[in-house]
């Protein structure tokens, strides 16, 4: 699923809403990822760990959002939307 603006600055909310679906959106990236590598032939477990750890980092950022204030939620939805930005455009290797 594409966004018309990765950097979610549209969308109506506020910056939690933004930094929520910032991280949704990467963690979806990365599922997407992890189970086409799974599906395949041989899956190469060193990429395989790579995005599992990734996609724990952004459920462990999706959690934090639940108690941050202001500046910690307005920094998640910067990081993830420029990371969710780098996925789509370059692959797993450039956004971690």
């Amino acid at each position: 699923m594409d966004t018309p603006n990765s950097d979610f600055s549209g969308l109506p909310g506020g910056d939690e809403d933004h930094a929520r679906d910032a991280v949704k959106e990467v963690m979806n990236w990365y599922n997407t990822q992890i189970l086409t590598l799974r599906r395949g032939p041989v899956p190469d477990e060193e990429r395989l760990a790579h995005l599992t750890g990734a996609r724990q980092e952004a459920a462990d950022a999706l959690q934090a959002l639940e108690s941050a204030g202001p500046e910690e939620t307005s920094r998640i939805a910067v990081l993830y939307a420029a990371r969710l930005k780098a996925l789509r455009e370059n692959g797993p290797d450039t956004a971690s």
